[in-house]
């Protein structure tokens, strides 16, 4: 049976040329137009790659028209409601969901991975009090390669997975250790018989002067918000992780290029934008005006949180994220914030508007997100580096997969030149 092909010819010189059609397991058909500069002398015009295929993966798909997203083939939905952060950052990293043995082996080596090196306290010291806490998480894990030079030979199997495991265990601490220096207060140690969420809420919340205890709700929340923001197919900060690993950088230089990337408001600072967005509206009284505001295209406001680039259906994460939403709010009190009143109510209106309903622009994960994140007291500017701490393990598993294939070569996109054409230098005074 004959591969299949697409065909593309050129009517003014007459030439054509055969590009062979790959299917993958699930989604659409790709072709690979790998030879078309050799073979044809032309480039594909893709703004935003949005129609192109960078990589073949086998570690996340997504459907977007049929709100469907999966993690190593298992859906989101059960993994949120039967797995824990620590098993999905396995199955991404390994392909596969680990047996108890595995489970706990894993998870003893996380643990004793969190700590890191006391010479950063002194690296924190060096920021502003008020920097943002994404600019001190960018260049902390940029500097762990001068911490954990000894394994950073990418070509070593072993040495890959030592940092899949520094950076999985790491990014909590570090990230906790960026809201303490902005509060003046000690940085707390990581404790070994907490669990990975709960370790990182006790980071962010405890001062050496009581005791602090989790909060069972609070660390379930926090345990599926890191599942549902794990991994997300070949997003920007994921594709800028693969593209800076392509030139052979170090791990913890990709790690720091993807937070970066991921900084963006149009990427993980979505749910911050959410919050912003509330406070604009203001309160329950402004919502009409401001829905009615939302619906005209020469206004400017926008109601951040609905609808999706990728979902064109519904967010399969909001769903999930909607009912731990309801829980934490209901569980943890938090009643005299009238900015969560306000999104609960957005919500309502939102749901049963003619408008929003016939566009599909329903609540999606970034929207619920921001409001948890605020009930469980974690300031704004630190919801950005939530979403960091999750996608590590996704970042690290494409880093890994991408170092792994043969096929891989050196990132290299091309250009449609719109620029002058070539001219000769003139001389100051004839300018």
């Amino acid at each position: 049976m004959s591969k299949p092909t697409f065909s593309l010819s050129d009517s003014s010189s007459g030439r054509s040329i055969e590009l062979p059609v790959r299917d993958g397991v699930l989604g659409p058909s790709t072709i690979d137009v790998g030879t078309l500069y050799r073979d044809f002398g032309v480039f594909t015009y893709d703004p935003g790659f949005t129609s192109t295929a960078s990589c073949d993966s086998s570690i996340t798909f997504i459907d977007g028209d049929k709100g469907v997203l999966l993690y190593r083939g298992y859906p989101i939905e059960q993994l949120a409601a039967k797995s824990s952060f620590i098993e999905v950052a396995y199955l991404l990293i390994y392909g596969n969901l680990p047996n108890q043995t595995e489970l706990d082996e894993f998870s003893a080596i996380i643990t004793n991975h969190t700590m890191i090196n006391e010479t950063l306290n002194s690296f924190y010291r060096g920021f502003h009090h008020d920097a943002h806490p994404m600019a001190m998480l960018v260049g902390v894990v940029g500097s762990l390669s001068a911490f954990y030079h000894d394994h950073t030979d990418i070509n070593d199997p072993k040495d890959r997975e030592i940092s899949a495991h520094r950076l999985i265990a790491k990014m909590p601490t570090i990230a906790a250790a960026c809201y303490k220096h902005s509060k003046g207060e000690p940085y707390v140690y990581p404790q070994n018989n907490l669990s990975y969420p709960a370790n990182f809420l006790r980071m962010m919340f405890a001062v050496p002067c009581e005791d602090y205890e989790v909060d069972p709700i609070a660390e379930r929340a926090m345990d599926v918000l890191f599942i549902l923001h794990a991994d997300h197919e070949q997003n920007a900060s994921t594709s800028t992780v693969r593209l800076a690993g392509s030139s052979g950088a170090n791990p913890f230089a990709c790690i720091s290029a993807g937070i970066a990337s991921l900084w963006g408001p149009a990427h993980g600072g979505a749910n911050e934008a959410v919050l912003k967005m509330l406070e604009e509206v203001g309160d329950v009284g402004q919502i009409e005006k401001y829905v009615a505001k939302a619906k005209d295209k020469d206004d400017p406001f926008r109601l951040m949180g609905f609808g999706h680039r990728v979902y064109k259906n519904y967010d399969p994460r909001a769903t999930i994220i909607r009912e731990v939403c309801h829980n934490v709010l209901e569980k943890l009190g938090n009643g005299n914030d009238p900015t969560l009143e306000l999104a609960m109510r957005l919500e309502e209106v939102a749901l049963r508007d003619e408008y929003f309903v016939e566009r599909k622009l329903y609540p999606n994960v970034d929207f619920y997100t921001g409001i948890i994140y605020k009930a469980l007291g974690i300031p704004t500017n630190m919801f950005t580096a939530m979403f960091a701490i999750a996608r590590t393990a996704g970042w690290i598993a494409h880093w890994m997969e991408m170092i792994a294939d043969p096929a891989q070569r050196i990132g290299r996109p091309r250009q449609l030149y719109l620029g002058p054409e070539k001219r000769d230098y003139p001389g100051i005074t004839t300018r």
